[in-house]
């Protein structure tokens, strides 16, 4: 790849940038949740969006408009409203809060979530968990800090390394979604040696296998290329994979469904990875 973007510096940069950028929206999002009454409506698909999805995605739109002028940007809440830029290869993403129905929950498993894709992978991305006071950041290499929501990221003395691990004998951990569990799901899992199963809200599960905290993450149900993107760039940064069923990597740039993902299973270790 030659673009300007790919080089590992460059990637490092707008990971730090991204991180800070995301840990910075998350004062919005701590102030909605903070209300007595979190302002939500139902959009044409029947997913809620509430004030914080809008607040921080209007924040994160003006700072890349301001930092990374002329990158298109591909925005949930604005792809909603119907406006989608015209865009190539590369292209930034944004979910403004992942696991809406967490956040009005007030659960703290809601996260911010942006992402650079570039020839159809996502190269750089960052997920900011605001209620818990972390982000997870990846250009080349994946990292978590602990990050105060309005904040920026510490001192790279304070990041740590990500890395997968393999899985243990005793069998693999399993994640699940919190509010999205289908019979596909518990088939895929039934089929493997799971030894625990744990369930987790939004991009979390992607950051945890980073983490080496789980191994697989199965997803059969629906999502969109932004509720993915930041936590996929995270995990393949720190040695994980993200398979579609054919087992290859999960793309990106899918316009024509209107960036509708189909199946996938993450990975941590590549090794054990399968997606039958």
């Amino acid at each position: 790849m030659s673009h300007p973007h790919a080089t590992p510096a460059e990637r490092l940069r707008l990971s730090r940038l991204f991180g800070d950028l995301v840990a910075g929206a998350g004062a919005l999002a701590m102030e909605a949740l903070a209300r007595p009454r979190i302002a939500s409506h139902l959009k044409t698909d029947n997913s809620p969006v509430t004030e914080a999805d809008e607040r921080v995605e209007a924040f994160l739109l003006a700072a890349f408009a301001r930092d990374l002028p002329g990158l298109p940007i591909i925005a949930e809440e604005q792809t909603a409203r119907g406006d989608v830029p015209a865009h190539g290869d590369a292209f930034l993403l944004i979910d403004p809060i992942d696991g809406t129905r967490e956040f009005l929950a007030r659960s703290t498993e809601f996260t911010i979530n942006v992402a650079l894709v570039l020839d159809a992978a996502p190269i750089v991305g960052a997920v900011a968990a605001p209620a818990q006071g972390r982000v997870w950041f990846a250009g080349a290499e994946s990292f978590v800090a602990e990050a105060a929501p309005g904040s920026a990221l510490p001192a790279p003395q304070d990041w740590r390394r990500l890395r997968t691990r393999r899985p243990p004998p005793a069998g693999l951990t399993a994640l699940v979604s919190k509010s999205h569990l289908d019979p596909q799901t518990l088939a895929f899992i039934s089929r493997m040696p799971i030894a625990e199963r744990m369930s987790v809200g939004s991009s979390l599960k992607f950051c945890a296998i980073a983490e080496g905290l789980a191994d697989v993450y199965p997803r059969f149900g629906p999502t969109m290329e932004w509720d993915t993107a930041a936590g996929d760039a995270v995990l393949r940064a720190a040695g994980g994979v993200v398979l579609d069923p054919a087992g290859a990597p999960l793309l990106y740039n899918k316009a024509a469904a209107q960036y509708r993902n189909g199946p996938f299973v993450a990975w941590g270790d590549p090794a054990a990875a399968t997606v039958s």
